[in-house]
């Protein structure tokens, strides 16, 4: 699948946690009716098949959708089930050895930190960075923060879309305008909210707001 910057505006991260009496498969099709425009599947805790049982699941929503969908971390997975691809983070898969797998067919994203580290993943093949924590997050509790000035290092240095992602909400996505970011990455802002559709809708409308120049929107 072809990534634009486009698909990088409001990219949602599962976290089954959060989900009250739906199922993940169904609150991911609420949310993408509500204009969520990518989809990472993120399992910590599932054993291989339930995980592999999961994901062919909500790859049924996004293909649907036509919004592109990337497994955490598990390349295996991501290729067995043929999600678009897959996102690692520093302490995962060297990047060169994850394109290497998946092929250039393949959606690979990369979580960064730094210049120097988004240099690389660039090099190594990475379609999209997601640079982070840009604030602080209860998702990730080993996560730091990234300065807004290091943020907008990243953005002009590398030519592949960039998406910010720890702690962003409706509160603070307004901070986040002229940083050069493509969108953001969301959990707890989407799957916490007692109304997920209009807490995507509303957050959409806002992303479109703050990164319409990026994303040429």
């Amino acid at each position: 699948m072809k990534l634009s910057r486009k698909d990088m505006l409001l990219y949602l991260v599962t976290d089954r946690t959060w989900l009250k009496d739906e199922t993940l498969p169904g609150i991911v099709e609420s949310i993408l009716k509500n204009k969520a425009t990518f989809i990472q599947l993120r399992e910590k805790n599932l054993d291989y098949n339930n995980f592999k049982e999961l994901a062919i699941k909500v790859k049924r929503v996004t293909d649907k959708y036509k919004v592109p969908f990337v497994i955490n971390d598990n390349i295996h997975i991501a290729m067995e089930v043929d999600a678009d691809g897959v996102h690692i983070g520093q302490s995962d898969l060297v990047a060169t050895r994850a394109r290497k797998a998946l092929g250039k067919n393949k959606i690979l994203g990369v979580s960064v930190s730094n210049v120097e580290q988004a240099i690389e993943a660039e090099k190594a093949g990475a379609d999209y960075l997601g640079v982070g924590s840009v604030f602080i997050t209860t998702s990730k509790l080993d996560a730091t923060n990234v300065e807004m000035e290091e943020i907008k290092k990243i953005t002009k240095t590398v030519n592949i879309p960039v998406i910010g992602i720890g702690g962003i909400n409706k509160e603070n996505i307004h901070l986040l305008k002229g940083s050069g970011l493509d969108g953001i990455a969301v959990i707890s802002a989407i799957l916490a909210q007692k109304d997920v559709e209009r807490a995507t809708r509303n957050l959409y409308k806002l992303s479109k707001g703050v990164f319409s120049e990026s994303s040429n929107i």
